[in-house]
């Protein structure tokens, strides 16, 4: 019986598979990106500016990444749920999230264990100075007069806040140290505080004014003081808290979109292109300017480094003063 050696074919056999595991591997490593969807995490619930700002985002650069971008709201903790997320996700620029001031606030703070150098900024897509609102049935016409009431009721006027540890409740204590005593009432969901200010069941509501726009429009809240250097374009009436004597105008309500910090360059950089593309449109700049927020497009550089140094100055804040535990047990909640 004739013998038949196997050992030639097996032998073109695995000439065959190592040629093509050397063909393959490198292209495997230069993967299409984005080359499936990519996920948006808006780290708020709905109806608050982050949720407006990141489903906006997604809409508009759906067709430049060429991709689908499903959005998805992953709220609690100052944001830090869901950058948690993101941070759980792979690291392949397929998860972005909305990263805000108010999660950096939060930080600062000790409420969440996240710091600026753990994420790269895309998009610095949203900036404005904070304010204090009122409703329209409200006695206070101007800051002078809350802060003369608030001067003879310590405590007794409540203003609707976003939590504990963020600037509202900074600037709040702040006010606290010039005599006028307000107190914080924090409220997780962005709807429940816009109701709770313009239904008359707090005094006030510490916003930036985007959030409350069509509040404003419709006469329900009053501005009576911008948080800032200067008087906002939008509203030259209204007093800056520079010019009443403030020294707080540096808390800035900015919001971008952010990846981990361990995302491929190359995919960081297609990600901030895209972005700057989205500011660049009419229909970008149509939407920023009805809610008050256009900011100029910032490099992924320039956009770290604001939110570092903000990071330093809420800290600076925070040691003049701290957040109690009992805030902070409440603001995890």
């Amino acid at each position: 019986m004739a013998v038949i050696s196997v050992k030639p074919a097996l032998g073109v056999m695995l000439t065959a598979l190592l040629s093509g595991a050397v063909l393959t591997g490198p292209l495997c490593a230069q993967e299409t990106y984005p080359s499936r969807p990519i996920d948006v995490i808006v780290t708020f619930g709905p109806g608050g500016g982050a949720d407006l700002m990141g489903r906006k985002f997604a809409q508009f650069a759906e067709p430049l990444l060429g991709v689908a971008m499903p959005v998805a709201n992953i709220s609690g903790a100052s944001g830090n749920a869901g950058l948690t997320r993101l941070l759980t996700d792979a690291p392949d620029g397929h998860s972005v999230a909305t990263l805000i001031a108010l999660s950096v606030s939060a930080w600062a703070a000790g409420i969440g264990n996240h710091n600026p150098d753990e994420f790269a900024f895309v998009g610095m897509m949203q900036s404005s100075p904070s304010m204090l609102f009122v409703n329209k049935d409200s006695p206070f016409k101007t800051y002078k007069d809350v802060a003369e009431y608030a001067k003879a009721n310590p405590g007794k006027l409540r203003c609707a806040t976003s939590g504990y540890g963020t600037m509202d409740d900074i600037t709040l204590k702040y006010l606290g140290t010039k005599g006028i005593s307000i107190k914080n009432v924090p409220f997780g969901k962005p709807a429940e505080r816009y109701a709770s200010a313009v239904g008359g069941h707090t005094d006030l509501i510490y916003e930036e004014p985007g959030d409350v726009a069509q509040f404003l429009k419709s006469g329900d809240l009053r501005p009576i003081v911008v948080f800032d250097e200067a008087r906002h374009d939008a509203f030259k009436d209204v007093e800056s808290s520079k010019e009443l004597g403030l020294e707080i105008n540096d808390l800035p309500n900015f919001r971008t979109i952010a990846v981990a910090a361990n995302t491929p360059a190359d995919r960081i950089a297609t990600l901030a292109a895209a972005t700057e593309k989205v500011l660049a449109t009419p229909e970008w700049k149509e939407f920023c300017e009805s809610t008050y927020t256009c900011t100029p497009a910032k490099s992924p550089e320039e956009a770290k480094m604001i939110v570092k140094k903000f990071y330093e100055t809420v800290r600076g804040y925070l040691e003049k003063f701290p957040t109690t535990a009992e805030e902070k047990a409440s603001s995890k909640k």
